[in-house]
């Protein structure tokens, strides 16, 4: 990832984690989905199984961006309404909240772009899962 054409900030093996706030999330939230990015078990172990969360995986890390498109809402219109996502300062509040939990508590190197920046992102797939996580409220 490349920030206002940065040097790029990269990870090798780990999560990509496209993180989006909304107007009703809360630092609950945050703490839920923290926990559920740091123990989902989506690696491989040694049988070829997905039973390994990325905590136990040697050398393995999060690139976490701040994504409030994910809130586009195109259900009417041809526009995308992006009212569903929240705005400074609760979207930066929960989005560090949740950069801080990975690397405090969950213990995860943890490389993050820059909230609002104008952000370069290059993914490279090696695995057969992309997720989308939600919080139960």
């Amino acid at each position: 990832m490349r920030v206002d054409g940065s040097e790029p900030r990269t990870i090798g093996v780990g999560l990509v984690v496209l993180i989006g706030i909304g107007v009703d999330d809360t630092a609950k939230d945050a703490e839920y989905i923290a926990n559920k990015i740091a123990g989902l078990r989506i690696f491989e172990d040694d049988a070829g199984k997905m039973n390994r969360d990325v905590c136990t995986v040697p050398g393995a890390s999060c690139l976490v961006v701040s994504q409030f498109t994910l809130y586009g809402d195109c259900r009417k219109g041809r526009r995308p309404s992006f009212s569903g996502a929240a705005t400074q300062p609760l979207a930066q509040e929960l989005y560090d909240k949740v950069v801080d939990l990975l690397r405090n508590r969950h213990g995860l190197v943890t490389i993050t772009g820059e909230f609002g920046a104008d952000m370069l992102v290059e993914i490279h797939n090696d695995g057969p899962v992309t997720l989308l996580l939600d919080t139960p409220s």
